[in-house]
């Protein structure tokens, strides 16, 4: 069965907004796993424009199901990951500028660089998955890292799907498949919604979780929270 995990930036976003700590994150995090959730994703950012730090270690002990802790592994991430100690450590070469993820890892390139940060994440029992485009060459790279999963970076499916491509899904189920007998798991993310994660997961095999955040977030405005994560 995949997996649910649901990414609560948007609320932490909300907060922010007005300070203080209304939404309150962990109130929301529990309820999420109460109305079906199957984990809680967060992506810290160094600017903590949304989800802080703080946050983190907060969640950590109210959570029952599994933790999802993704960004790009510069210091502050690395000491934070490693001092939480989450299930899952998601990998994502976030630009400094960007206003959410935009691109997946190149592998190839920066295959030395992964395999030394996911030996260490790996050691303290970790598992780590890395970030990545649907290309055939970046999933044998993931590979050779010693990561555990990919999560493929759904934007442009989300895109070709929304135009009526009914191909939209072909590469990443190739990627699944490649990943598969790599001995890769499988994770997806990136504007998948209650428009578009039906086909996506009736096309795309072997798929162990999707993260969903600000569509999920956005569509329970006007479902309700409980309600849309049960859509799901």
């Amino acid at each position: 069965m995949t997996k649910l995990s649901v990414n609560i930036n948007k609320i932490a976003t909300l907060r922010n907004a007005r300070g203080g700590d209304v939404p309150n994150l962990s109130e929301a995090a529990i309820n999420i796993e109460k109305f079906g959730g199957q984990g809680i994703t967060v992506h810290p950012r160094p600017d903590e424009r949304h989800i802080r730090y703080a946050d983190v270690r907060e969640l950590k002990p109210v959570l029952t199901t599994e933790f999802n802790i993704e960004g790009k592994p510069i210091k502050q991430f690395t000491d934070l990951v490693l001092e939480v100690k989450p299930a899952q450590v998601t990998l994502v070469p976030d630009a400094e500028d960007a206003i959410t993820s935009n691109a997946g890892w190149d592998t190839v390139k920066h295959l030395d660089y992964l395999k030394e940060v996911i030996a260490e994440f790996k050691s303290h029992g970790i598992r780590t998955s890395i970030f990545v485009d649907p290309r055939k060459e970046i999933i044998e790279g993931a590979a050779k890292t010693g990561a555990d999963r990919i999560e493929l970076y759904t934007e442009a499916f989300a895109v070709d799907f929304a135009k009526g491509d009914k191909q939209a899904a072909k590469a990443y189920a190739e990627c699944a498949e490649l990943a598969h007998d790599l001995g890769l798991g499988i994770n997806a993310g990136h504007d998948l919604s209650l428009k578009n994660i039906q086909f996506f997961k009736e096309n795309v095999p072997y798929l162990d979780e999707v993260s969903i955040g600000h569509a999920l977030i956005s569509e329970a405005l006007y479902m309700g929270l409980e309600n849309t994560i049960q859509q799901y």
